[in-house]
């Protein structure tokens, strides 16, 4: 029996609009807790979608299979491509999910 478990995850990236203050905020709480903006986001949106009652719920009606997407998934490495294939490509960086967060940020 191994003495260590490693499960693999899948990734992609997105790309999302944020105000000033709240890109500076996720950045400064990055730093607060040494971790990247992107793991502030991730951690944060599956904490409130866990903590969410009426969201569960939601989760569990033929309607949430329904939805309409509208995060925009970017296409880049071949591995991001094949995870959501349903989704329409934009425009391709090589800077990582956090840059697009903070330069939104600074166009509101």
């Amino acid at each position: 029996m191994p003495l260590l478990e490693v499960t693999q995850t899948r990734h992609l990236s997105a790309s999302i609009r944020l105000t000033d203050s709240t890109a500076t905020q996720v950045d400064q709480y990055a730093a607060f807790i040494r971790a990247s903006a992107d793991d502030v986001v991730e951690q944060a949106l599956a904490y409130v979608f866990g903590k969410d009652r009426d969201f569960q719920d939601f989760l569990k009606t033929p309607e949430a299979q329904r939805i309409t997407p509208t995060l925009r998934v970017r296409r880049g490495a071949a591995n991001d491509a094949s995870e959501q294939p349903g989704k329409k490509p934009v425009a391709s960086a090589s800077s990582p999910a956090q840059a697009p967060a903070s330069a939104a940020g600074s166009k509101a």
